[in-house]
């Protein structure tokens, strides 16, 4: 591969990170300012920013430690949230997402993050990254704040695809075990399948299927498998991978996002109400800022598209500058740890027994 001329800027021993600066809600602006946080909280880091290039100069010139950290690669073009992921593979070549992804195929940068289009970023990374060997559909992972040790659960698929059957399922847990191990450091992953119960009995065929496919993979992937579980371990600790659909996923995703804004409304009014109230909140005022943190989804932002040769993290279109310097972050960690490669290892020697299920059941493996 040629080296670019500005290169060596961002990648004398810096882990570089490909950013999508144009897609989002909030604009170029915000995504320089989450850079901006990220540059600052850890050197270690450089980044390709992608998008109109005048406009990204004027941004980033204003924060002179960006400097010797941020390369420029022109992309006149914009991905729109309106815009129909067909025809952005039409006519997507010349957009900021399009060359964001690129970087990650020419293997100028480790990740891309991309605040743009989900729908349109999917079948774009598909693209021009292409699926690990074996993976029959890519998923979404996103983090959900838990009981557990780590903090947050893993859910997947959070919106990739809306369909998913029992093989789907099964390389689902195969790739949130992956991610919980190099994400979170859970050294034995505990996986629960979503269901309207736990008990055996209940639910779709194909989720009684995926009971079965998983249950016997887990000696082989080096998982815990619970079976089912319901709406209300997402936030538990009976397990740290929680797997179904993207319909589902997508759901309990923004479900969730809404009830965690609606907490922290009411708890700002309650503590209005009255003079006594408001010195109760003065008094609570370092419980309630821990209890923020928590809650706050920004500072979860980043889902990772799982399954592809490459990582590509999807922060939130309206994330503002503390969102993207959390996607910026969990980018960072999945680099550092290798996750992509111990990924592919992962599906490639976990497949085996999956397709040999049957015949383990008539008698054993061949």
């Amino acid at each position: 591969m040629t080296a670019h001329p500005d290169q060596n800027k961002t990648g004398a021993g810096r882990t570089i990170i490909s950013v999508d600066a144009m897609g989002g809600d909030m604009g170029p602006a915000t995504v320089v300012a989450g850079i901006a946080k990220s540059a600052r909280k850890n050197p270690n880091i450089g980044f390709i920013l992608h998008g109109r290039k005048d406009e990204l100069e004027r941004l980033v010139a204003k924060r002179r430690h960006l400097a010797d950290c941020v390369e420029i690669r022109n992309a006149p073009d914009v991905v729109s949230m309106h815009d129909k992921p067909s025809q952005v593979m039409r006519n997507g070549k010349t957009t900021s997402m399009w060359s964001a992804l690129e970087s990650v195929r020419a293997g100028e940068a480790t990740v891309c993050v991309s605040c743009g289009n989900t729908g349109a970023l999917m079948m774009m990374s598909v693209l021009r990254l292409r699926r690990l060997p074996g993976i029959y559909r890519p998923a979404i992972a996103v983090m959900w704040p838990s009981r557990n040790p780590q903090g947050f659960n893993v859910l997947l698929d959070g919106g990739a695809d809306i369909r998913a059957d029992a093989k789907d399922l099964m390389q689902y847990a195969l790739m949130g075990t992956s991610y919980a191990r190099n994400g979170f450091g859970v050294a034995r992953p505990r996986i629960g399948l979503l269901n309207v119960g736990t008990e055996e009995h209940k639910g779709r065929s194909e989720l009684k299927e995926a009971h079965d496919l998983i249950s016997a993979n887990a000696p082989y992937a080096d998982f815990d498998f619970v079976g089912f579980v319901e709406g209300r371990d997402l936030p538990g600790d009976t397990c740290d991978v929680i797997i179904t659909d993207g319909f589902t996923g997508n759901v309990a995703l923004k479900t969730g996002e809404g009830t965690a804004t609606l907490i922290a409304e009411l708890l700002r009014e309650a503590f209005q109400y009255s003079m006594l109230s408001r010195l109760a909140s003065l008094l609570a005022y370092t419980s309630l800022q821990r209890l923020k943190k928590r809650i706050d989804p920004r500072r979860v932002n980043g889902g990772v598209f799982l399954g592809l040769n490459g990582t590509v993290v999807k922060s939130h279109g309206a994330a503002d500058a503390t969102g993207v310097s959390a996607a910026l972050k969990l980018a960072f960690q999945l680099a550092e740890t290798g996750f992509s490669e111990k990924l592919a290892a992962r599906v490639a020697s976990a497949s085996l027994p999956t397709q040999d299920t049957d015949s383990e059941e008539d008698g054993g493996k061949s």
